[in-house]
């Protein structure tokens, strides 16, 4: 695809490293923005304020791109009230647009891996409506579509793992979830060129992907890594949080957010996935359709967030200011 990418959610943390990504491959980008102010400046890219719900606005971002990468999502939520028209009706919208316009032939949606378990949570069951509204589309009008689900995400700006890695990389380690339990992790800017590859290409359907360490990571090993990218030596304290312990905090955060109109983080819907023991992603199907391999490891990810060092890749830094 070397004609202008719409991005959606352009703002954002994986919107942001996305969007620098692809100026710095050369490309055209028409970004989204809604609410936070996009800090990239450069010449290849034209900011369109407005949201999901805005047809117009989605209109004005499509004209003249040949492909959409959709990564504007809630994360945030109560219950399905809050979760579904973002991430289901709003994936419609967007498809739906992109179907009508005249130069789109290409969506990428960025989903999550909570997909895969859309009974756990209002939020993993919004992303997999959202999927499946998309599959409902997908192929119609000449529209391809294609389904990324990265497994949790790290990386400059992100504002919900990072303050818990930096936790554990100064010793103090809170260990939610069951014994054994394995999740992936993956790099943002890994993120941004799977998904610019993924855009890039025919391949459709459903692609997992993560940072290439088979099995994933249990909260041990990721305590330890985060402890070593920051220099620290060995030790520190583990606080195990039992579930019962999760659910009631979860539990009357959920009430104070409804008190105060607010958007929790801690749900019982996110305890739900915490304690899932199987978050484990293999990057099988999205090499064989693309050819993408991540290039971040999670030591060398994490070493520029806790100690100070700068990750280089293949094709250099992504964010582009």
């Amino acid at each position: 695809m070397t004609a202008a990418v719409a991005v959606t959610g352009a703002s954002g943390f994986v919107g942001q490293a996305l969007v620098g990504h692809l100026l710095a491959q050369g490309r055209s980008v028409r970004a989204l923005v809604h609410r936070q102010p996009l800090t990239i400046r450069h010449p290849a890219l034209t900011t369109v304020p407005g949201g999901l719900s805005d047809a117009g606005a989605l209109r004005r971002l499509m004209d003249g791109a040949a492909g959409v990468i959709h990564v504007a999502g809630r994360v945030r939520g109560r219950d399905a009230a809050d979760f579904l028209p973002v991430n289901a009706d709003g994936v419609a919208r967007v498809a739906r647009l992109a179907q009508e316009a005249a130069t789109v032939s290409r969506l990428v949606l960025i989903s999550s891996l909570a997909a895969r378990e859309p009974g756990l949570s209002p939020y993993a069951a919004s992303k997999r409506a959202g999927e499946d509204r998309l599959a409902g589309v997908s192929g119609e009008g000449g529209l391809s579509c294609a389904v990324l689900r990265p497994p949790a995400i790290y990386g400059p700006g992100d504002r919900e793992l990072v303050p818990l890695l930096r936790l554990m990389a100064r010793g103090i380690a809170p260990m939610p979830g069951v014994a054994g339990a394995r999740a992936s992790l993956l790099h943002v800017d890994d993120l941004a060129r799977a998904a610019a590859r993924l855009a890039d290409s025919p391949a459709q359907g459903v692609y997992e992907l993560d940072d290439g360490h088979d099995g994933g990571y249990g909260w041990d090993e990721i305590a330890a890594i985060a402890g070593q990218a920051a220099g620290r030596r060995r030790g520190g304290v583990r606080v195990r949080l039992p579930r019962g312990l999760m659910r009631g905090v979860a539990a009357v955060n959920l009430v104070a957010a409804r008190a105060l109109g607010t958007l929790p983080m801690l749900s019982p819907g996110k305890v739900n996935e915490l304690f899932h023991p199987d978050w484990v992603c293999d990057n099988t199907g999205i090499t064989r359709a693309t050819g993408w391999q991540p290039e971040i490891s999670l030591h060398d990810g994490l070493t520029p967030l806790l100690g100070g060092r700068t990750v280089q890749t293949r094709e250099g830094r992504s964010n582009v200011t």
